[in-house]
């Protein structure tokens, strides 16, 4: 069980039939009530400063910081052979008892150069360990994720209920993705109340093991029912994060409505439109951080300014040289992504032939499914000076391809949020997207980029096309240069939801225990 093994929309689950969808709402918060700071926990498989995989690793990095200016929050993560060795001191705080074949752990703490409390997961036989979070240095996931992640989880529901941390106890937790998902399970299952938000980054990555594992994981019988995380006779963790949270979360208000349907819902759409009826589903759009300023950015051979292009010129000419162009005033198409099947990669390899015999040049750099890699390097051979191809992933060179783009290819079959957009934007590159999940809510259409509906080549092609003409118009195109630098969220103004969000269950939790000392005090007399 692990990151990797994917249920993936409208594939695994064709024998489910289709239904007609009731209109659904997505719950818009209210103004928060007023500016206490309150004590969050924030648990996830990763995070940026410490150890990263994917975009996770960068919302758990962002977003308790920007958090911080409206409450006082804390990050859980396991301890990683990767965190132990960041060189920053760990002192043990507290200690906790196994479950099952769970096996007890302490509870390090350190703290971030700036400032932020990292609480790390300390038991060296689950996390001591060569590779990524989720599996070895040959991509195989590890075969006991099941008590490794169960293991965190555990641990954040303990210390919901004031235990394994000396002298601190969160008013709510959020807990992220599959790995975090037993977290909610375990604090209702012990009858812990405290708040717990849960929000799902990928419906397709849904954390399976078999049903035998329930003596192991310390389950009870009800996680064996539907009402619990069953699911299809195998154990489910992200359902489990579903049924127990007390507000389940998605990453845009787009995706938040995709997956209640049968194409988007990975066999748990009856679920989500049932939590979507209570108000109890809610999307809410990443940010991304301030160290994407064009101007500032020093990962760029320059910076630059709306309708100040030199700049930007120099980054082309960057990308030029890198992959073998020659420096023309031909449009210049990006693909910074990973190289798998969700992300459309096979419809850019489609249309590829077209945008080179339109005069255009793509720049490619990712990694991901061999196929696919071996497949764009052959696009390369076959069209050396127009597609260049880099497997390797670098950072550095991922911004400059970037910001020396004009357009930036994302024809992802589904898409939760992203963010390769919103960089794009930042960037004054248009972003060329299937209109989905939060690429439909980050990108106006013909004003800061491109959407097509279809995952077909030929409704890709059409947007394609509209950018071709607008790159023919040099007045028009730098209108939507500039509206597309305008448009994108720092997470300054993206957090606001989820301060709103923790205030209202936090209220609500409060409110709850007053009525109950009430009528407990009305009975005593």
């Amino acid at each position: 069980m692990g990151n990797a093994a994917a249920v993936l929309p409208g594939e695994s689950f064709k024998r489910i039939k289709t239904q007609s969808q009731p209109q659904l709402h997505v719950q818009a918060m209210p103004s928060p009530p007023g500016n206490t700071a309150h004590d969050i926990l924030f648990v996830t498989p990763e995070i940026t400063d410490l150890v990263k995989v994917g975009g996770l690793g960068d919302v758990s990095a962002a977003l308790p910081r920007a958090l911080g200016k409206h409450h006082r929050v804390r990050v859980l993560i396991p301890g990683y052979r990767q965190v132990i060795r960041s060189g920053l001191p760990i002192r043990v705080v507290g200690k906790l008892p196994g479950l099952g074949a769970i096996p007890p752990c302490l509870i390090g703490e350190m703290t971030l150069p700036d400032q932020l409390t990292v609480y790390v997961v300390l038991c060296q036989q689950l996390y001591d360990r060569e590779g990524n979070p989720y599996g070895d240095a040959q991509g195989q996931d590890w075969p006991d994720n099941h008590i490794r992640f169960a293991r965190l989880s555990l641990a954040a529901a303990r210390i919901a209920a004031g235990q394994g941390v000396r002298n601190w106890q969160p008013d709510l937790v959020h807990a992220n993705d599959w790995t975090t998902g037993l977290t909610p399970a375990y604090m209702e299952w012990s009858g812990e109340r405290t708040p717990c938000v849960f929000t799902i980054h990928n419906l397709a990555y849904q954390g399976l093991c078999s049903a035998d594992c329930r003596v192991e994981l310390g389950l009870p019988e009800e996680a064996l029912t539907q009402d619990g995380m069953e699911y299809y006779g195998d154990l489910s963790f992200l359902k489990a994060g579903i049924n127990y949270a007390t507000q389940v979360t998605t990453v845009s208000q787009t995706y938040a409505h995709e997956i209640t349907s049968p194409a988007f819902g990975c066999g748990l759409e009856g679920l989500l439109r049932q939590k979507a009826r209570e108000r109890r589903l809610s999307g809410h759009v990443n940010g991304i951080d301030d160290s994407w300023q064009p101007r500032t950015d020093p990962r760029l051979v320059e910076g630059f300014a709306p309708n100040q292009w030199e700049g930007k010129r120099a980054n082309t000419r960057y990308v030029e040289r890198r992959f073998g162009f020659a420096e023309e005033d031909a449009p210049l198409f990006a693909v910074v992504s990973r190289l798998v099947h969700q992300k459309g990669i096979d419809l850019t390899i489609a249309v590829a032939d077209e945008i080179v015999a339109a005069g255009g040049r793509i720049a490619i750099i990712g990694q991901g499914e061999r196929a696919l890699e071996r497949q764009v390097e052959e696009l390369a051979r076959r069209h050396p000076g127009r597609i260049g191809v880099n497997l390797q992933f670098c950072e550095t060179e991922a911004r400059r391809i970037i910001a020396g783009s004009d357009f930036l290819l994302m024809p992802s079959r589904y898409e939760p949020c992203g963010l390769s957009q919103i960089y794009a934007q930042c960037y004054a590159s248009l972003p060329i997207a299937r209109r989905t999940g939060g690429l439909a809510d980050t990108i106006e259409d013909g004003v800061s980029g491109f959407l097509f509906r279809e995952p077909t080549a030929d409704s890709y092609l059409q947007a394609i096309r509209r950018a071709l003409n607008v790159h023919r118009r040099p007045l028009l195109l730098n209108a939507m240069r500039c509206k597309a630098m305008a448009a994108p969220l720092y997470w300054q103004q993206s957090v606001k939801p989820y301060d709103r969000l923790y205030r209202r269950l936090i209220d609500s939790h409060t409110d709850a225990i007053a009525a109950h000392g009430r009528r407990a005090l009305a009975c005593a007399n």
